[in-house]
């Protein structure tokens, strides 16, 4: 996710930190006003999630008025995304509060190897990281940007192709396995639920299969069929639920050649509905940039950082080899073969150049999009 800009606290100015530390039974709360030498600490335990959140609302306007701040104090909230989703963030924003989910990961730890850990340690540290924050210090943590209910659907819908693809493989997968425990190797393909009721499938020695093995196979041929009726009707409507800017996007992106329409949509609802401000930016976003471990005499090349979205990540990797394979006399094309002339049969360093590809590629398809920029060397679809 692109990390969410705010203003700083201006001089004078009261704002009042909330930190939320999500768990199933109960959120522990966190309140300071920078006023008070400690923070204020409760709990909500309602076994509902909307009035769960009423409490942590109640339990912010009370505090108001118990500290006899002004009605229209600036109250900043923060919270760990993770399991929860993002759904606190838009609701606290429909009350006029300024939410933040972060990423957890981002949060400096105590690194002694028995540190004490608790929810009150936890939502204390989240608090006085989001007063340094709002102060200026940006490196406290870093702020996730919270995307509109409606492309996090689009989002979903995307992965759910994906799980859905995925499934479908691996029924297949399973069918062929059971068979080759009865010396069948016949492929499993469109024709194999046919030959299957018709009995042709037969054992080693040309016996037909076990009752109970044939009955296994009919029932993974029934989970087969209802799954690839829901991804051809995911598939069918995926384009369509789309915005008519999503959807010119997508259209732009498929306009170049070794950008494919399935490619194009889960980059336009995973990656570029969200805006950048530069290159490094994206690069960050994707988990592609390297992190290098340079300390005294130790200068260790650690590889890329793997953060932000695996799934774009893969994605990536994969067009980057399609870039190479459709668009040659591009110039990214012409650098991983200079980067990787004379290296033979050497295929780590083909897998560390074409990292750098599709670092490349997601910048110059960003740019593209936002300028209209065509990637150097590369060709339309209509030349």
């Amino acid at each position: 996710m692109e990390a969410a800009r705010s203003p700083l606290i201006v001089a004078n100015e009261i704002v009042l930190a909330v930190a939320l530390e999500l768990s199933t039974k109960a959120w522990k709360v966190a309140l300071q006003d920078g006023q008070h030498e400690k923070p204020s600490i409760h709990s909500v335990n309602h076994p509902q999630a909307l009035p769960r959140l009423e409490q942590v609302v109640d339990l912010i306007r009370r505090t108001l008025i118990k500290w006899q701040l002004p009605a229209e104090t600036r109250v900043a909230v923060i919270f760990e995304a993770g399991q929860d989703g993002l759904w606190i963030a838009r609701a606290l924003a429909n009350y006029g509060y300024e939410a933040f989910a972060i990423d957890a990961a981002s949060i400096e730890v105590n690194r002694h190897q028995r540190r004490a850990k608790t929810d009150r340690i936890d939502v204390i540290k989240l608090v006085n990281s989001l007063r340094g924050w709002l102060r200026g210090e940006r490196d406290r943590m870093r702020v996730l940007h919270v995307p509109s209910a409606e492309a996090e659907d689009q989002r979903q819908r995307m992965r759910d192709r994906g799980e859905l693809q995925k499934e479908i493989n691996q029924h297949r997968d399973r069918m062929r396995k059971l068979l080759r425990t009865c010396g069948c190797w016949d492929d499993v393909d469109r024709g194999f639920v046919g030959r299957l009721e018709r009995g042709e499938l037969t054992q080693y020695d040309g016996k037909p299969l076990p009752e109970a093995m044939h009955q296994r196979l009919q029932e993974e041929c029934e989970r087969l069929a209802l799954a690839e009726k829901q991804f051809k009707n995911l598939e069918a409507g995926m384009f369509a639920a789309l915005s008519e800017h999503e959807q010119k996007r997508v259209a732009q992106l498929c306009s170049l050649k070794g950008v494919g329409p399935i490619g194009a949509q889960r980059l336009v609802t995973e990656l570029y509905w969200r805006d950048f401000h530069n290159r490094r930016e994206v690069g960050a976003c994707v988990g592609l940039v390297p992190q290098p471990y340079d300390s005294g005499n130790s200068h260790v090349d650690q590889g890329i950082s793997k953060q932000g979205n695996r799934r774009v990540r893969a994605l990536l990797i994969e067009m980057a080899w399609a870039w190479l394979r459709y668009q040659p006399d591009s110039a990214m094309a012409h650098w991983f073969v200079t980067r990787t002339n004379g290296t033979g049969p050497n295929k780590r360093q083909r897998r560390i150049a074409i990292v750098a590809v599709a670092r490349k590629l997601a910048i110059a398809l960003w740019r593209y999009l936002d300028a209209a920029e065509i990637p150097a060397g590369a060709q339309l679809k209509i030349d």
